[in-house]
C-alpha cells in the first residue's frame, strides 16, 4: 500500500465518521435552537429531552468509532469484552428492533479482535433494516480467536461490494465511505495472518473472521 493509498482510506473513514454523526450533531443545533425561542413549559421539557437523547446518541457514536476505527490510545493491548459489549448495545438501542444474543467465553481480547468484532457487528446491525435478531460470538481455539455475528430478519440488506472488501477484493482506488470500513478490516486480518468470510442468504448474514493469536496482531 501505497502512502497516498493510506491517506485516501484515512480520508474515506473520516467521511464515514462524519456521516454517522451528522445527524445526531444536527439534532443538538435543532434542539438548541428551538429551546432558545421556545417559552412553553412542556415544549421546553421535551426539548431537553430531545437534546439529552442526541448528545448521548452522539457520544456512544463517538466511542464506538474511536475503538472501531481509531487507535483507541485509552486502552491496552488487550480489550475487556464488556468494552465492546457495551459499545455494541448502544448502537443496537439506536437501530431498534434489533435483539441482541451473546456467546462469549473470553473476558479480554487483543484490540484487533475487538476491533473486527466491532466492525462485523456493525454490518449485521445495517443489514436488518426491519429488524431482528443479532448473534455474536467469539471463542479461542487452536491458538486463534474464531469471532461469528449472524443477522436475521425479514429482509437482510447488505451490498455484496462490502463484502468484496472484506475479502481484500477491492483496491483502494475502488473503495468508498461505505466499504473503506471492511477493506480496513481486511488489511488488520490479513497483517494478523487471519482471514474474514461472509455468507449472505435471503433471512440472514454470516460474518465471520480467524484472528490467529501472537505478536501479528496489530492495534
Amino acid at each position: 500500500m501505497t502512502n497516498q493509498d493510506a491517506i485516501d482510506i484515512a480520508s474515506l473513514l473520516c467521511s464515514r465518521l462524519c456521516h454517522d454523526m451528522l445527524s445526531p450533531v444536527g439534532a443538538l443545533s435543532n434542539g438548541l435552537e428551538l429551546l432558545a425561542s421556545e417559552n412553553d413549559p412542556d415544549m421546553r421539557q421535551r426539548c431537553f429531552e430531545l437534546l439529552e437523547q442526541s448528545a448521548r446518541i452522539s457520544a456512544d457514536k463517538l466511542r464506538f468509532f474511536r475503538l472501531a476505527f481509531g487507535a483507541a490510545g485509552g486502552f491496552g493491548e488487550m480489550v475487556d469484552v464488556a468494552e465492546a459489549r457495551a459499545l455494541i448495545e448502544a448502537m443496537a438501542g439506536e437501530a431498534r428492533r434489533v435483539s441482541l444474543n451473546w456467546a462469549m467465553d473470553e473476558v479480554r481480547l487483543p484490540k484487533p479482535a475487538v476491533r473486527i468484532l466491532l466492525n462485523l457487528a456493525q454490518l449485521g446491525l445495517e443489514s436488518l433494516v426491519r429488524g431482528g435478531t443479532l448473534d455474536l460470538g467469539v471463542e479461542r481455539r487452536e491458538g486463534a480467536y474464531e469471532i461469528v455475528v449472524r443477522a436475521s430478519g425479514p429482509k437482510i440488506a447488505f451490498d455484496p461490494v462490502i463484502g468484496q472488501a472484506l475479502q481484500g477484493e477491492l483496491s483502494p482506488a475502488d473503495l468508498s465511505s461505505r466499504t473503506a470500513p471492511a477493506h480496513l478490516m481486511a488489511l488488520i486480518a490479513e497483517q494478523a495472518g487471519g482471514e474474514l468470510q461472509y455468507h449472505l442468504a435471503q433471512d440472514a448474514l454470516v460474518l465471520g473472521a480467524v484472528v490467529p493469536q501472537g505478536e501479528g496482531l496489530i492495534g
